[in-house]
């Protein structure tokens, strides 16, 4: 058998007596990935088989991930036991048992694309992760995203449409689709009240978007409250009174001899201070 997983995400597991119980839309994995019967049932004192089937019919919902649950082990959340197609007299065993967890296609990114089982022994499947044993069998799923991933879009076509410079051919590029110099080239449409600025002023720079501010257009007045007319003949400043000092006089007038500290300064008192302080 080999170890290639399906391109489509699996959507349902279920045990199997066999083929007769196994539904139609569920393909029956009746051996393992290195030649074993896959047989669940087998072992001292089990009388039914059981077997390990998988499905990737659409149902609107797909297997996103697989875990062994003991009996011990409460059910994990999201995760519910697989379904069981047996004959009546047939049971799988509860020691250990198969969960699964699904959600909506829509939603999943990554998914069970496929199953397989190996006997217990050394083998290692490439690209599979092992989810457990059970039943002397190791179960491996192998996951891939559900749908690729977007391509990245070239915005240099659209960022050259959105451009705000008006008037400014721009160079070709080399990625420069030359269907698009086909189409009808538009002009950029202006606001009602920037196209009236545009007319009636003529100072603004309308290749700049930015140059516009709010206050554009709008008529400078003063208060009333500020706009004072003079009542009368405002009177003259008396300017006789001021007197032109020399750069003497001032040195005269602020001059300042520092008597006071220098006598405090000659005190013994000062002086042991000062010399403790510059000790």
């Amino acid at each position: 058998m080999s170890v290639e997983a399906a391109s489509v995400p699996l959507t349902a597991l279920a045990w199997a007596s066999g083929s007769s119980t196994c539904p139609n839309d569920f393909k029956l994995i009746s051996t393992t990935f290195d030649g074993s019967n896959a047989n669940f049932g087998k072992g001292f004192g089990m009388k039914s088989s059981y077997y390990l089937c998988c499905s990737s019919k659409p149902q609107g919902s797909v297997i996103t991930d697989i875990q062994f649950v003991s009996e011990k082990e409460s059910l994990p959340s999201g995760f519910y036991y697989i379904a069981e197609f047996l004959e009546p007299r047939a049971s799988v065993s509860k020691k250990k048992r198969l969960c699964v967890k699904s959600v909506s296609f829509n939603t999943a990114d990554v998914a069970v694309l496929d199953v397989q089982l190996t006997a217990k022994s050394k083998v290692i499947l490439p690209h599979y992760t092992c989810i457990g044993d059970m039943n002397g069998f190791v179960l491996w799923c192998k996951k891939g995203r559900v749908r690729p991933l977007p391509k990245p879009r070239s915005i240099n076509l659209d960022m050259r449409e959105l451009s705000l410079e008006k008037g400014e051919a721009e160079p070709q590029s080399p990625a420069y689709n030359s269907s698009a110099a086909s189409r009808p080239v538009h002009p950029n449409k202006l606001s009602k009240r920037r196209s009236t600025l545009e007319i009636k002023e003529g100072v603004y720079d309308t290749g700049n978007i930015y140059s516009i501010s709010a206050m554009d257009g709008v008529p400078f007045a003063l208060h009333p409250k500020f706009d004072c007319q003079p009542i009368g003949n405002v009177p003259l400043v008396n300017l006789n009174n001021i007197q032109i000092k020399s750069i003497t006089d001032i040195e005269n007038e602020y001059n300042y001899s520092f008597t006071v500290e220098k006598t405090a300064a000659d005190r013994p008192q000062f002086r042991s201070a000062l010399q403790s302080l510059e000790a």
